[in-house]
């Protein structure tokens, strides 16, 4: 796909773009994460997910993988970039122009791609700020049970639509 995706003279990316996507920042998962996102675009294809250390609400540690084509990679990398050191509130206030603008501009076609990033950062720190309250109140004790949770309310909310 990706052979397919360079070779077709329709699609150009710039120079950070193409950094972003052969040396991707911030790959992999974060130890002893405190907040996951995962999304995936059924339209594309691609999947990314996003891992998340907070510490006194601000991401000090974010790391990504994705399934994708060049895009996703380069707007997932990029939206760690963009994310890490942010306070959760400003994190949140990311969107995908940001993503575009940092990178410098994207292939119309691709610019969707953007969005994948954003989304999974989103949901880390929902899923953040879920954890912490379950963990407050005493309703978890850790990460495995947290994403036992998780996974049920996911399914619950699955079997209703």
């Amino acid at each position: 796909m990706i052979d397919e995706e360079f070779n077709n003279s329709s699609i150009t990316y710039n120079e950070k773009t193409l950094d972003h996507f052969t040396n991707p920042r911030n790959v992999g998962v974060v130890k002893n994460y405190n907040g996951r996102g995962k999304i995936g675009e059924v339209g594309c294809g691609d999947v990314c997910e996003i891992t998340i250390l907070v510490e006194n609400e601000r991401i000090n540690d974010i790391n990504f993988r994705v399934y994708g084509c060049a895009g996703a990679v380069a707007t997932s990398s990029a939206v760690t970039e963009l994310a890490k050191g942010k306070l959760c509130e400003e994190a949140l206030k990311l969107t995908d122009d940001d993503v575009v603008d940092f990178l410098g501009g994207l292939p119309e076609q691709k610019k969707h791609c953007s969005l994948l990033g954003i989304r999974a950062l989103k949901q880390a720190i929902y899923d953040y700020w879920l954890y912490k309250q379950l963990l407050d109140s005493g309703q978890v004790t850790n990460r495995d049970e947290h994403e036992k949770i998780r996974e049920d309310l996911f399914q619950q909310f699955a079997n209703e639509f």
